[in-house]
């Protein structure tokens, strides 16, 4: 939790006046029994009712300045409690985007989700309820124990006793529970996360009639939540009933021991109904504080995990920009420190120098000495059987992930170092899954370039085949697309999502198996419009084409041929078909 206090330092006013105003409204509280001793001993006692109305006067003043002294403290708490909230989402969100595919696999969306939302909330509510009560509450216990003193050292020797036996009851409680909250979030995770994956997944859980299992398998999840939520509130509802019973045994002991003192002279009726008022705030104040305790027992849980989150590095470290010195040379302490490769020569677009991959807590490799060169300006089909690897040798060419051996390079460049915006910018990218963001065609297309004219966007809808369906609509550029692009068919969201790419110009375009929902006519003239991009702009564009149809790239100048992780064939098309068992096999099964 300490880490994450760092989002309080721009709340420090609101920090300190929040528990200061809640302090001033203890001390107002802790007034109210003996204005009413004074009122039962020597206005009602001496039947000075003007004593009393006066005093009575002093109550309402007590209440009124307690009240708006309250308020002030709520408003002050609920300031910084939303604005560390905001700024603890925003640094997460900013945190996990900076993580790499692998931190991300591992991590789980899901778990992202829950720490983003759930674990934040929790800690604001932490947050809130410590400025409002965590001073508060203490203070009116050991205070209203020292006004008993004052009163009756005798009689208040019951607190002694009382606020010790207490506080072990709270503490004890909270040592009990805090580990089995982080347990409830963890199941909470659980719970999301087979939520998130049946509601992506409906259409196929329909599609097999597979509704009873999954709601089966989700109620034993949930039950699983509620069990450990019901066990852990068990304990914690503990709290209130011991704490109940010990406070009243204590209120008996001191009208007892009160009793007794008033019979023999030494304190008065009035001071006995002021010790009891003591014992009930005491009462009162400790059910708060127990309550509180739970509440920072959960927010401390959620905080940890939060931590959890920002103390995972990157396994990914991207070069910084290059400093230079005023000759306009690189810095010798900036300099690359890049392996030299033998294949490096800035006349080659990509380079794969004895390149292999094995994903974290994978057992096999998933590539394995990958060795070919690009030119500026080619075609490359990469082709295989499911599992061969082909978006795993793909998504290295951005850096997506890391070669565990050998190098990838760029333009004579290592791809490790290039900065993340520069590397970005020379390479666009076609995912396998079309993914569009809620907004208009033209927020989605910007993405690709944010200060792209219409003419460039509409340029880009024409390569990617997507324009005379965006003409078709209403509103055109401007026309509204739902989350994800539900409101489009397959085949509209990848000709879109490959719209966003070529809008960048980029020297490097991946397409990942991106015309899989395309017909073979639209397949066809998308190929065609790519391979005139490329030759006729102003720069080469190399194109890296992943397809299971021979079709697709049966005209690129260079097809990879990939079994297993391996490359087991490079050539064009005729050559593979001459030489190549796999390339052939997957032909002839098509055509």
């Amino acid at each position: 939790m300490k880490k994450l206090l760092v989002f309080l330092k721009d709340y420090k006013k609101e920090t300190i006046l929040a528990p200061l105003f809640k302090m001033l409204e203890a001390c107002f509280e802790l007034f109210v029994p003996l204005v009413m001793a004074v009122i039962i001993d020597r206005g009602i006692g001496g039947s000075n009712y003007a004593l009393v109305l006066r005093m009575g006067g002093i109550l309402v003043a007590l209440g009124l300045m307690g009240l708006v002294c309250s308020i002030t403290a709520q408003y002050f708490a609920a300031k910084a409690a939303v604005g560390f909230s905001a700024q603890l989402k925003h640094a997460l969100f900013e945190h996990i985007q900076g993580l790499s595919f692998t931190e991300m696999d591992r991590i789980g969306t899901s778990t992202m989700i829950t720490r983003m939302t759930s674990d934040v909330n929790q800690v604001q509510n932490g947050v809130n309820m410590v400025l409002r009560l965590f001073l508060r509450s203490p203070f009116i216990v050991f205070g209203a124990m020292i006004m008993a003193f004052t009163i009756d050292v005798k009689a208040a020797l019951v607190f002694v006793v009382t606020i010790p036996l207490l506080s072990v009851v709270v503490f004890g409680i909270m040592m009990i529970t805090m580990p089995l909250y982080k347990k409830v979030q963890a199941d909470l995770d659980n719970v999301l996360g087979r939520t998130r994956e049946n509601l992506t997944g409906v259409r196929v859980i329909r599609a097999f009639h597979k509704e009873k299992e999954e709601t089966i398998s989700f109620e034993q999840s949930n039950i699983a939540l509620t069990n450990m939520q019901l066990f852990v509130g068990k304990i914690s509802a503990l709290t209130n009933p011991v704490t109940y019973i010990i406070v009243n045994v204590a209120t008996v002991v001191l009208i007892y021991t009160g009793a007794v003192r008033v019979d023999t002279g030494y304190i008065t009726q009035g001071e006995v109904v002021a010790l009891v008022n003591y014992m009930s705030q005491i009462l009162v104040e400790l059910v708060k504080l127990a309550n509180l305790i739970i509440t920072i027992t959960k927010a401390l849980a959620c905080a940890n995990r939060i931590e959890g989150i920002f103390e995972m590095r990157s396994s990914m470290e991207w070069k910084i920009e290059n400093a230079y010195d005023d000759a306009g040379m690189i810095k010798s302490d900036e300099k690359s420190d890049e392996t030299e490769s033998p294949y490096a020569d800035s006349s080659w677009a990509v380079e794969f120098n004895k390149v292999s991959l094995t994903y974290h807590e994978a057992g096999d490799e998933s590539l394995s000495d990958i060795d070919f060169r690009v030119k500026p300006g080619e075609t490359v089909g990469i082709i295989g059987g499911t599992g061969s690897g082909k978006t795993s040798l793909v998504h290295l060419i951005p850096r997506f992930y890391d070669a565990t051996k050998g190098n990838v390079i760029i333009d004579g460049r290592n791809v490790r170092d290039y900065s993340m915006e520069e590397l970005r910018e020379k390479v666009g990218i076609v995912m396998q899954k079309a993914v569009l963001f809620q907004g208009t065609i033209r927020d989605n297309l910007s993405w690709g370039k944010a200060d792209a004219t219409t003419e460039e966007m509409e340029k880009a809808l024409e390569i990617s085949q997507a324009k005379e369906f965006v003409d078709s609509k209403p509103q055109g550029l401007d026309e509204y697309i739902a989350q994800g692009g539900k409101n489009l068919s397959g085949g509209q969201r990848q000709r879109l999502t490959i719209a966003r790419a070529v809008v960048k110009q980029p020297d490097i375009l991946i397409l990942d198996d991106s015309a899989s929902a395309l017909d073979y006519a639209t397949d066809a003239a998308l190929r065609k419009a790519i391979r005139e991009m490329s030759e006729n702009g102003d720069k080469k564009t190399t194109v890296f084409i992943v397809s299971q149809r021979t079709s697709s790239i049966q005209h690129a100048d260079k097809i990879v041929v990939l079994d297993d992780g391996k490359v087991v064939g490079i050539g064009r098309h005729e050559e593979l078909l001459e030489n190549c068992e796999i390339y052939k096999e997957i032909y002839y099964s098509q055509v």
